[in-house]
């Protein structure tokens, strides 16, 4: 089943794991939405400044960025409200997981590329 993916951290470095996971997702047919407030397109997609620019319905939240940051979008993660939050490795951020969690929003520390890979995602 399609779901609209918000990738956190997406990057225009094709060397980087956003940016790989940005692309696989869409191969798997999946809406992904780039998210990172330095860039404003990711090739030909529109990139949100930020996760309170998304006005649809996330379904995962993928996240590549640092614990520090994440942590700093807490309220707004809650807001956006996903099914579930995927830390990927070097994201993982326990303390924020146990609050979301707490919120009723699902939360693992996988990688989203193996997931899609062995369609599990």
């Amino acid at each position: 089943m399609s779901q609209t993916v918000a990738v956190l951290g997406a990057s225009q470095n094709p060397e980087r794991f956003s940016h790989k996971a940005f692309h696989a997702l869409k191969q798997h047919g999946h809406h992904a939405v780039p998210v990172n407030p330095f860039i404003g397109m990711l090739e030909k997609d529109p990139v949100a400044g930020n996760l309170r620019e998304l006005d649809e319905h996330i379904d995962t939240l993928t996240v590549y960025v640092n614990p520090r940051v994440s942590s700093e979008l807490k309220e707004d993660i809650l807001a956006m409200k996903p099914s579930r939050v995927i830390f990927n490795p070097g994201a993982e951020n326990r303390l924020l997981e146990d609050e979301l969690e707490s919120a009723g929003i699902h939360c693992m520390e996988d990688c989203t590329l193996t997931l899609l890979e062995k369609e599990q995602f």
